[in-house]
């Protein structure tokens, strides 16, 4: 860490567990002063008393982002606490993966993968909009995916909630130039971070790995059985491949085929620990070696 970190109080949805607990634990013990959000209080409780435990800085505060009243709320409560909103992580999200001949079974999910997706993005703008203006800086910090970049099959309404995450981060950027930063983090599949849980098809997986399906099985089934080869789990690992003499080129290949959610979030924190001059706005975060498309 740099070091931009310190001080900084820094609004994070969806930070009772997974993913979102790790960047508010990593922010906290950078420096900044945590604000996590979730309708999750018990877990949301024990993440900030962990933060607390080892000397940092954070408030939980029980809230729905759906709700644009409780993240008003929010807003309020985490300038009386300290002072200021530096930056907003609009981390809460969730994964409906179904196909459209799915839709019965599917409909609830869909559309409440609508409200918290794509509603609870914009609340959490709202929410820290007018602070941000006021103090004459800010950082909005917008969770999408590789697959808001295109529809596959299985993913038509998880797309197109990250689709709308990419556009308002981008009309964000531009109405408020110089004022908010804006980023938008592209994470690849990740295991993990429960979004798995709300899939309604688990065949509809395969949409995001194509051609590549069969490999993405076999080594699914390598991380169950704990049976990885080291080249695919170890990130600095390189493997040798032998070429012909007249197609000399780097004998080197990354395999590294997964990222774990602590390093998508170390991503997160990056893009944070910036001077305010600088601006990380658009970031794509895959292994190297992996089977996920786009």
């Amino acid at each position: 860490m740099s070091g931009h970190l310190t001080d900084k109080v820094i609004i994070i949805t969806g930070a009772a567990s997974g993913f979102g607990a790790l960047i508010a634990e990593k922010c906290a013990a950078g420096g900044a002063r945590v604000v996590g959000v979730d309708v999750n209080v018990a877990g949301l409780g024990a993440v900030v008393d962990g933060i607390r435990t080892t000397g940092g800085q954070a408030l939980a505060i029980g809230a729905d982002v759906t709700d644009l009243a409780q993240m008003r709320d929010v807003a309020t409560q985490t300038v009386a606490e300290f002072g200021a909103i530096d930056v907003i992580v609009n981390n809460a999200g969730v994964m409906p993966l179904a196909f459209f001949a799915d839709h019965e079974r599917a409909a609830d999910r869909w559309h409440r993968a609508i409200d918290i997706n794509i509603k609870g993005v914009l609340n959490g703008i709202s929410a820290v909009y007018d602070q941000m203006i006021e103090q004459g800086r800010g950082h909005v910090v917008n969770i999408s995916s590789i697959y808001g970049n295109a529809g596959v099959a299985g993913s038509g309404v998880y797309s197109a909630t990250k689709a709308a995450v990419n556009a308002l981060s981008d009309s964000l950027r531009i109405e408020t130039k110089g004022r908010i930063k804006v980023t938008t983090v592209r994470p690849t599949g990740v295991a993990g971070t429960n979004l798995a849980s709300w899939i309604v098809n688990g065949a509809a997986i395969f949409g995001m790995v194509g051609q590549r399906a069969a490999q993405y099985a076999e080594h699914t089934k390598q991380m169950i059985a704990g049976t990885l080869p080291d080249e695919l789990t170890d990130p600095d690992s390189v493997e040798y491949w032998l070429i012909t003499p007249d197609e000399l080129t780097d004998p080197d290949s990354v395999e590294y085929w997964l990222i774990t959610p602590d390093e998508l979030a170390d991503a997160v924190v990056h893009v944070i620990d910036q001077p305010w001059g600088i601006s990380l706005s658009d970031v794509t975060v895959r292994a190297s070696g992996e089977d996920y498309l786009y």
